[in-house]
């Protein structure tokens, strides 16, 4: 698959350290993922919650932060549409924002 935009993670790792090691871990995971639809990405990550057909809810380090990504199969192609804390994911809606 491929990310839109890897550059997303890493200013979001610069700012909050903490989340480095497991960003670059998802970022490689979805990256040599090879995803058909929803089944395939619940089982590369288990704990993700996907919100209809297109977008995903990923927690990140045990869901301190959230990670919205919308994924358009046909293409092999994940657009990060948010990540951040938990407090952020609450005041957002989950199915329409389009903000890193």
């Amino acid at each position: 698959m491929r990310v839109i935009k890897q550059a997303t993670l890493r200013i979001f790792w610069d700012r909050h350290p903490e989340t480095a090691q497991p960003l670059r871990a998802w970022y490689d995971a979805v990256s040599h993922a090879d995803w058909h639809g929803m089944n395939d990405v619940r089982a590369t990550f288990p704990k993700a919650v996907p919100l209809n057909a297109e977008r995903v809810r990923f927690p990140v380090l045990g869901g301190n932060y959230r990670l919205i990504a919308a994924i358009h199969f046909p293409s092999r192609v994940v657009w990060i549409k948010f990540i951040g804390t938990h407090a952020a994911y609450d005041r957002i809606d989950a199915l329409t924002v389009d903000r890193p």
